[in-house]
């Protein structure tokens, strides 16, 4: 198919607003976010060509296509790899202390290496993600206000009882410690398309039995990471079925994501039910407090007019440096108290670098945290303009 790019005539309009930057900002204070909105894919190249040629699209057509997606039921099987040259977890034995879900342990064990997981939604209020270790499988599961989350590992369950009628979105369903969708995970990166993003329609290709728009994104600036992203497009729904991101100067992905199974009929409602298995734990856990969302949205726009908040952002796009405010300690000790990021971290001027494929984390000696898929200079400036 022939290839477009973005220019200044024709151009294509993605929402590149608050709402998937304030979910981005919602998780940085577990400095989980960061990484798996940068990440959430899986490694390898796309499945073989589709064998029944797609109709001719733009690059325009099928961006279109893939915001106007309405897939809203499936169940199907993602995997997931990634080398970021985050240091591995060990794949048995039981840790010392098991990671809580959403931690920055939790993450990193999702973020490197190869992970399966099966996936179950049905509207806005069932989701399921089994995410099936070596040894383990654990569960984030929604089931109408009823959220759950298990892991074999060591026999434990929590529990958030939502209030009624809660308009989570599915996002939010998705849960801390759950394994993102190549949707997901899609959205972050179509997000940023604008000026600053060539795109173009490569051949299609074929991702879990069917038919898919190969497209290809690329920032034009050098003030990046992120080197290319191929998305395969379902080229009957629009659904994103797999995500590959290459980084800057590489020659295969740091991440990637895909379905390797999927259909698209209803679950069986008995998926979204869960019981704790006898003899587990079970912790009950608050209920996520909406209104500090709101606040912490609130304190965010501030931040952009120089007013004192909790999370500051600078730079747009590509180049967006996310922060959080002195003395928000959490954020800082999420990534020093655990002692795989601690060895990982090096001592860079004015604090410690977490330094990936695609992202960087800054830590800085007076406990801020900064994060971006930048290059570590672009951290430490916008650490020093606070």
């Amino acid at each position: 198919m022939g290839s477009n790019r973005l220019g200044s005539s024709g151009r294509f309009q993605v929402n590149t607003t608050a709402p998937g930057r304030r979910v981005w900002l919602r998780w940085l204070p577990a400095v989980a976010a960061p990484v798996v909105i940068a990440a959430g894919a899986l490694a390898g190249s796309l499945p073989a060509g589709a064998s029944d040629p797609l109709p001719a699209r733009t690059f325009a057509q099928v961006l279109e296509l893939a915001a106007s997606h309405q897939v809203q039921a499936f169940a199907g099987t993602v995997e997931q790899s990634a080398d970021l040259g985050l240091p591995e977890l060990p794949a048995t034995g039981k840790p010392s202390a098991p990671a809580s879900p959403g931690s920055a342990a939790s993450v990193i064990e999702l973020l490197s290496g190869k992970h399966t997981a099966r996936v179950f939604m049905d509207g806005k209020d069932n989701a399921r993600v089994q995410v099936m270790d070596q040894l383990a499988e654990r569960d984030v599961v929604r089931h109408g206000s009823d959220v759950w989350f298990y892991s074999s590992k060591d026999n434990s369950a929590a529990h958030v009882a939502l209030p009624a009628h809660d308009p989570a979105s599915p996002k939010d369903r998705q849960g801390a410690g759950g394994m993102p969708t190549p949707a997901e995970v899609a959205q972050q990166f179509l997000s940023k398309v604008d000026p600053s993003t060539a795109v173009s329609v490569g051949p299609d290709v074929s991702v879990a039995g069917r038919a898919a728009y190969n497209l290809l994104i690329e920032p034009r600036t050098d003030a990046t990471l992120v080197g290319k992203v191929a998305i395969a497009v379902d080229g009957q729904n629009g659904m994103p079925l797999s995500v590959q991101v290459t980084a800057r100067g590489a020659d295969k992905p740091a991440f990637s994501s895909g379905f390797t199974s999927l259909s698209l009929a209803v679950p069986d409602q008995s998926v979204f039910a869960f019981t704790p298995p006898p003899g587990s734990t079970v912790k009950e856990l608050p209920v996520p407090d909406k209104s500090r969302e709101h606040a912490d949205g609130a304190h965010q726009d501030g931040m952009h007019k120089g007013a004192k908040g909790q999370v500051s952002v600078t730079g747009t796009g590509w180049e967006t440096v996310v922060g959080t405010a002195k003395g928000n300690a959490s954020a800082a000790g999420s990534v020093l108290q655990d002692p795989l990021l601690s060895q990982a971290a090096v001592a860079v001027p004015g604090g410690r670098l977490l330094s990936t494929a695609l992202i960087n984390v800054l830590v800085t000696d007076d406990g801020r945290v900064f994060a971006g898929m930048v290059p570590p200079e672009q951290l430490q400036s916008a650490a020093a303009a606070q």
